[in-house]
């Protein structure tokens, strides 16, 4: 068959013609996606060990690791991943969410307290999710919820219920609760009362614990603590377990072994409830540690594992979806169809009433992993991890329309 020269030159244009259709075709799949990662400090006391310091990069260590895990899928879907990171004190907040904004940047986790989130939240509007990654406050994920704002670090509510489900189960139910003076510590010690009240535990005493603004890290603490909180904890009701209201970071360290009875300490101290520890090793969580630890040079803290998740519930939402719409987004991860793998035995959902991400609470010792909740025998019609925070009847929260599957 032989072939004229003006239809090998008719063959060789449809060729091209074809291979720029086809980088045309590749060049409108392909997708980027900007998130940003901004962390608002407040200026605090010192933690009482120095053990608990935060280190520089907290957080963002966790967003940069979820960033990488994303553009590893992102190779395959021709999919670019980019995370900018801020650090702001809280007087800049806006400024700086105004800034990512101005970028065009739709997709913000926060690391902030309640009030700050609450007005980052409502300074985006429509124009972005927001990604609560650090805030516990369950007014957030009730009446001051908002339609833009998703939660993927646990409420007070749930650490709450996480632990008391543990003592309840280890029957343990009579508490004796010390909380701190400071609106955090008052608000903490209200959700163990309604996780008492829900479980069947009783609270048979309480009592609060000044914070005097004395110095806490001294030469000489160790021995001022060893003769205060047995008089400060003695002549208590009866009670199998102390449990610390301590979120400000005051007293709670110091009870475990000081406390007049040969009691147990939990909360605060202790047992503690968390969305992630350094010691946890289940569920493929070791070589997780180990690739944060290698990237970063030091364990992951519950704050890096909360940035961690709000860059791969983002990543997990545009693979399934193929956009990067915020809004388009923000409606999926609501639905039934989301699910994401976070080392903690179980596929992690949204509840599409508030916003709250459902997800396994540890309790650990610091050393180990002691126990995971929801614990057996705490059930639920819809999921036994909605038996942890507030479940639908409970959530006063009014600006989700739920997404139908």
């Amino acid at each position: 068959m032989s072939v004229t020269k003006g239809s090998h030159r008719i063959l060789c244009c449809g060729a091209l013609l074809f291979c720029l259709a086809a980088f045309s075709a590749n060049t409108a799949l392909a997708l980027e996606v900007r998130a940003a990662l901004l962390r608002v400090d407040t200026t605090g006391s010192l933690p009482i060990s120095r053990l608990d310091l935060p280190p520089e990069d907290l957080g963002i260590a966790g967003g940069r690791l979820g960033t990488e895990d994303n553009q590893t899928t992102g190779r395959f879907t021709d999919t670019t991943y980019t995370l900018e990171t801020r650090v702001v004190a809280p007087e800049a907040a806006v400024e700086a969410l105004d800034e990512l904004l101005g970028q065009g940047i739709g997709l913000v986790a926060v690391m902030a307290d309640g009030a700050t989130v609450a007005e980052l939240a409502r300074r985006a509007g429509e124009r972005a999710v927001i990604l609560n990654a650090s805030a516990p406050d369950d007014d957030l994920r009730s009446e001051a919820c908002a339609a833009n704002l998703l939660h993927v670090a646990p409420s007070r509510a749930m650490l709450a219920d996480a632990l008391v489900q543990f003592l309840v189960w280890k029957k343990w139910p009579r508490i004796f609760l010390i909380h701190g003076s400071h609106p955090a510590d008052l608000a903490l010690a209200e959700s163990y009362r309604r996780a008492a009240r829900k479980f069947g535990a009783k609270i048979v005493e309480e009592r609060v614990f000044e914070d005097t603004g004395g110095a806490r890290r001294t030469d000489s603490g160790h021995v001022l603590v060893q003769r205060q909180i047995p008089v400060f904890t003695q002549r208590a009701e009866d009670h199998d377990v102390v449990v610390a209201a301590d979120e400000s970071d005051v007293f709670a360290p110091y009870l475990p072994y000081h406390t007049w009875d040969p009691r147990p300490v939990a909360g605060s101290a202790g047992l503690t409830p968390v969305s992630w520890t350094w010691a946890h090793e289940a569920w493929g969580a070791t070589q997780f540690q180990r690739r944060f630890e290698k990237l970063n040079g030091r364990p992951m803290r519950p704050q890096d594992y909360q940035a961690w998740l709000a860059m791969r519930v983002i990543g997990e939402a545009v693979t399934r979806t193929g956009s990067n719409d915020p809004a388009r987004l923000r409606d999926y991860v609501l639905s039934d169809g989301f699910e994401l793998a976070a080392f903690k035995g179980q596929k992690v959902t949204f509840r599409p009433w508030n916003g709250q991400m459902r997800q396994p609470i540890l309790l650990t010792n610091l050393h180990l992993t002691v126990s995971v909740s929801p614990q057996d025998g705490f059930l639920h019609q819809t999921s036994p991890l909605d038996t942890l925070g507030l479940d639908r009847p409970e959530s006063g929260c009014t600006a989700f329309k739920e997404i139908r599957p």
